[in-house]
């Protein structure tokens, strides 16, 4: 059960979202509640610090035979990723990232070695209208700089705080399968879709 989504969940999870002072969202696989992803957001948008925690438990026949958390803080600068701290538990293989910025160059550790980003670098931050622009992303999880295409599909519908809302579907390309996230015409981000090996459904929804 855990090769089936621990590849997708690693590059959904990279995410440090942050509509608001405090949000979470419901997390199902095939309709079925697996856990949450909340995150809180303080500062102003020249110096946003952001914290994420997501926990799932998959169950079959009333047993847990998959876990995850992922926890993260991340500190911004305008548009910019300046410092992140995450640590993720997949299952029993657990990993740490760190990355700080030293003489305008993110420096990154994790699980696949070191990094060095100059310029400005964002991670897949759902939450940021500019996010939408990039070619290349950090993995809060891996560690790795991810090349992305991020394009616009269709429009829609999606449940926010329980009732239905009219929203934009953007999709993002990469190593993993399409992600698929959804947009309020404000640009709030509101939800995700995803399908994972096996034809399995991944959903988040704004609780």
């Amino acid at each position: 059960m855990r090769t089936e989504r621990a590849g997708l969940l690693a590059w959904v999870l990279a995410a440090l979202p942050g509509l608001a002072a405090a949000q979470a969202f419901d997390v199902t696989l095939d309709a079925q509640p697996i856990g949450t992803h909340r995150f809180t957001v303080g500062g102003t948008p020249q110096a946003r610090t952001v914290h994420s925690e997501a926990a799932f438990a998959v169950k079959l026949l009333g047993l847990t035979v998959y876990r995850y958390r992922h926890q993260a803080s991340g500190q911004w600068r305008g548009d910019c990723l300046a410092a992140l701290q995450a640590e993720t538990d997949d299952d029993g293989k657990t990993g740490k990232v760190f990355a700080q910025t030293v003489a305008e160059v993110l420096e990154v550790t994790g699980p696949d070695g070191a990094l060095r980003l100059p310029g400005c670098v964002m991670d897949f931050a759902y939450w940021h209208p500019a996010m939408r622009l990039q070619t290349q992303l950090l993995n809060a999880q891996t560690g790795r700089f991810d090349a992305v295409r991020i394009r616009r599909l269709d429009s829609g519908t999606v449940d926010v705080h329980g009732q239905p809302q009219p929203a934009e579907r953007w999709r993002i390309e990469g190593p993993e399968q399409p992600v698929d996230v959804w947009y309020t015409p404000a640009g709030a981000w509101v939800g995700l879709d995803a399908t994972v090996r096996g034809g399995r459904q991944l959903r988040y929804r704004l609780r």
